[in-house]
């Protein structure tokens, strides 16, 4: 935004004239901090300014031809409208939003303003002001961290997994937190943007309600309440963090909450005799009962690795909750299968092992004439090596030899 301000006490001034003759049109579409201006003096747009309020609108004439408008704006305290703050957008685009900063570190910690746009047109002539705007500055965080509980995965405990996880967030005394942000991952977003439309105009982004990681709080200074599913990948020892949030969006210092889930994957059996290398494998696959019973299971989750890495597949699940999942054992040291749930509500198990165990399927080398690690043949001897794959369905190898001294 093109900025200018300064502190005076007398209303603006009109532009120079020039020959072109219109009639300004009082500004539409006013936002401060990209909020919608309220005209309610009772409630005001609760905002962080240490940095000034960024203060905009739409100015207009009523001339056709007219490209370009100039929009004045003045900022003041309710207690005193005569302490004016003063700033234009002079070169502003017809019919677009215009605005500027106004009260960079010098708007008061607690104080509530008002403020007002006009259009001023290339004669001079300045439309109305528009009906003032209100807003009070909030730059103070919440000072304490939120509290936080949770009635089905208390702290200090191993809990069975599969059921959301249910948290309740307490203000801890703060009067004034609207809300809390919480996050597994530890980090948190900007929140309070905007995406803009047609003309410039700010399309505001409530994080009360377009975000999955903010919870309004059931009253200014109560507590906010969620039911929670983790994400898959966590483990069993799980870390929620954080944040109360006032109405200016000001974060509190960060809340930790551990939660502890008893291993929860399913079993993995293998069916009938330990196959051949290379030949199919059937495995039962039967989910936690604690994860069963909180909410069916609808899947299993297969990774395989085998002789050619890790293999994903995704396998239906019975209504009692058990699958049978056929796998060829491929790995030339051995296979890995790594099987973990998903229940109809979200909830992913922790992961269960299975492996074959180390597989040697190096073949084995034997001569009756060269033996291995004793004496035997020599210089011009022929001997016969014979290759015994470990594998039952490889070939055998016989290559006869005759000795030269050549080592290789």
């Amino acid at each position: 935004m093109a900025a200018g301000a300064a502190i005076g006490l007398a209303v603006l001034g009109a532009v120079p004239a020039s020959a072109d003759v219109s009639v300004p049109v009082t500004p539409t579409e006013l936002f401060n901090n990209l909020q919608a201006c309220s005209t309610d003096a009772n409630a005001p747009v609760v905002t962080d300014a240490r940095l000034g309020v960024d203060v905009e609108g739409i100015p207009a004439t009523t001339d056709p031809t007219a490209l370009w408008v100039t929009e004045q704006f003045q900022l003041y305290p309710v207690s005193d409208p005569t302490q004016l703050i003063t700033g234009a957008a002079p070169n502003a685009y017809h019919g677009n939003e215009a605005g500027v900063r106004l009260g960079n570190g010098t708007l008061v910690d607690g104080g509530t303003y008002a403020w007002q746009a006009r259009s001023v047109d290339a004669t001079g002539a300045a439309s109305d002001w528009t009906a003032p705007c209100y807003l009070t500055v909030d730059n103070t965080s919440p000072a304490q961290a939120p509290t936080i509980s949770s009635p089905n995965y208390p702290q200090g405990k191993a809990n069975q997994g599969g059921a959301p996880i249910q948290l309740q967030f307490g203000a801890n005394g703060v009067s004034d937190v609207a809300g809390y942000e919480f996050s597994w991952s530890g980090s948190f977003g900007v929140l309070g943007g905007a995406t803009i439309g047609d003309h410039g105009v700010p399309q505001y982004q409530d994080p009360f309600t377009t975000s999955k990681y903010v919870v309004r709080a059931d009253a200014l200074g109560g507590s906010g309440t969620v039911s929670l599913i983790p994400p898959a990948g966590l483990g069993s020892y799980l870390q929620l963090s954080v944040v109360s949030l006032d109405r200016a969006l000001n974060q509190s210092p960060v809340a930790y909450f551990q939660i502890v889930v008893k291993p929860d994957g399913p079993a993995v059996n293998q069916q009938g005799h330990s196959p051949q290398f290379g030949k199919p494998a059937a495995y039962k696959l039967t989910a936690d009962p604690g994860v069963q019973a909180a909410s069916p299971v609808v899947s299993f989750i297969v990774q395989h690795w085998g002789d050619q890495g890790p293999t994903t597949e995704t396998v239906p699940a019975s209504g009692n909750g058990t699958a049978v999942v056929t796998e060829t054992l491929n790995g030339a040291y051995g296979d890995m299968l790594l099987v973990s749930t998903t229940s109809a509500n979200g909830w992913t198990s922790r992961p269960t092992w299975w492996t074959s165990g180390y597989r040697n399927t190096t073949p084995t080398v034997a001569s009756d004439v060269y033996l291995e690690n004793g004496s035997g043949g020599g210089v011009g001897v022929p001997g016969t090596f014979n290759f015994t794959p470990k594998i039952k369905s490889a070939g055998v190898a016989r290559i006869p030899t005759r000795s030269t001294g050549a080592r290789r």
